[in-house]
């Protein structure tokens, strides 16, 4: 009975202390400002990575032109805020068959940084180049309003508005180049990230973002999708081994991203339906996120539920009654600005929240009762731990347990639940969980 007693007053649901700042971000993400910029994308007539680079109203070189003149502006509103340049890779016809020409892929960044942890980065991309039916095709007009003005003006207008804060960590947007011929910006950006040793928190990858209605029928401005990896591409062969007897298929640092992402919108935008898909990314498909995937650092997807593939990698044209192309008409702002804010709360979040712990050990094999102890970090108050039953996706119950780093839950046997630390803030703001990585005997 006592056990039983102490099972119930530990198993709490998850009651995310709330803060005035995220809902005031949610407030001022603009729907006008989303649409001016996604109508000012689409006039560059082709933004393709392979497109002019020289003409100032016409393809890829005026468009990240302007997308850097409009970071800058920004940052001259938040008196230089944010450090904007361009980083670039050079990109070789021989031996990619998607590039038809040798051409620099440039991505646009704008770095605002931390106050107390510059080298932590949490990353909202959008791509810059579009296409149209054919991706050698680098000369007909492909206005990519929703593939991918749309996540693009996303991350111009997160930066709007949150560069209006100070954070502890740092928070990067960028408009990345050479998406549609084999996520070169990405992975460019990835290995300058890695050569830099930063410490990456993750990257939200944004890509389409502004349709609701899609081509199986269903019209819905609530639901978007959060893909993620289940465990990195990159773990070892010892850590692979011992996910066999002791868990963690679908709790990489990704997922728990992705969770993290979960969580925060129920507790912010519960009108919002995030739906987790397990999976890397559509299928067959790719994104920007994969390459810092691929590096081993947490990454996921963020975009609309329901696509309409007659307004993707379409030449602009009528066949058989059906009008093919990805136009401005066709963007849905009301729903843009609805994802924009799910950013923006996520990168605030985490921006404001002391690191996570990086050892997180566990034991209590046959034994009613589960052992947890994890090293402290600089910046939190107390740790929280949560935990789920194994087949939940998501983390369903949770207990604040203080400024400690080891603790007992009583009356809890360690087989049916997993279990995660996170680390909190003064203010309440909590770090992504973190699954235990050793074995307590």
């Amino acid at each position: 009975m006592k056990a039983l007693f102490l099972f119930l007053i530990a198993v709490t649901s998850i009651s995310a202390q709330t803060h005035q700042k995220i809902y005031d971000i949610i407030d001022t993400v603009s729907e006008e400002r989303l649409r001016q910029d996604v109508k000012t994308l689409t006039e560059f007539g082709t933004r393709n990575t392979f497109s002019d680079t020289t003409s100032t109203t016409r393809g890829i070189g005026a468009a990240r032109r302007w997308i850097k003149n409009e970071f800058e502006t920004i940052s001259k509103d938040c008196e230089n805020c944010l450090n904007v340049f361009y980083q670039k890779d050079f990109v070789t016809k021989e031996g990619n068959r998607r590039v038809p020409h040798d051409a620099w892929v440039i991505n646009v960044i704008a770095i605002q940084r931390g106050t107390k942890y510059p080298n932590r980065y949490i990353i909202m991309s959008g791509d810059i180049d579009s296409r149209a039916s054919d991706t050698m095709d680098f000369t007909t007009d492909a206005p990519g309003a929703n593939d991918n003005a749309s996540g693009m003006a996303g991350a111009i207008e997160a930066a709007r508005v949150l560069s209006q804060y100070k954070f502890e960590s740092s928070i990067l947007y960028v408009g990345l180049s050479g998406e549609e011929q084999g996520l070169f910006g990405g992975a460019g950006l990835a290995k300058y990230a890695q050569d830099k040793g930063w410490e990456i928190i993750g990257i939200l990858n944004n890509d389409m973002i502004g349709n609701i209605e899609g081509v199986d029928g269903i019209i819905d401005n609530r639901t978007f999708r959060i893909f993620s990896e289940p465990v990195p591409p990159n773990e070892t062969q010892q850590q692979r081994t011992a996910r066999r007897f002791y868990g963690g298929e679908v709790d990489g640092i990704s997922r728990q991203l992705a969770r993290y992402v979960h969580n925060t919108v129920k507790t912010y935008m519960p009108e919002m339906n995030p739906m987790m898909v397990y999976r890397l990314d559509r299928f067959g498909r790719g994104g920007h996120h994969r390459p810092f995937n691929d590096l081993g650092f947490p990454g996921i997807r963020i975009m609309e539920a329901h696509e309409n593939y007659t307004q993707q990698h379409q030449n602009i044209r009528t066949e058989n009654g059906i009008n093919y192309g990805d136009t401005f008409e066709h963007v849905n702002f009301g729903y843009a600005k609805k994802l924009t804010a799910v950013n923006a709360i996520n990168m605030a979040s985490l921006a404001s929240a002391p690191p996570a712990p990086t050892t997180v050990a566990i034991g209590g094999i046959v034994e009613a009762s589960v052992k947890l102890k994890w090293n402290t970090v600089d910046g939190a108050k107390g740790y929280k731990i949560y935990w789920r039953d194994t087949t939940s996706p998501t983390w369903d119950y949770s207990r604040y347990v203080g400024n400690v780093n080891e603790f007992s839950l009583e009356g809890i046997v360690i087989d049916n639940f997993y279990f995660g630390i996170a680390s909190v803030d003064k203010d309440g703001f909590e770090s992504v969980v973190v699954f235990p990585n050793e074995i307590m005997r």
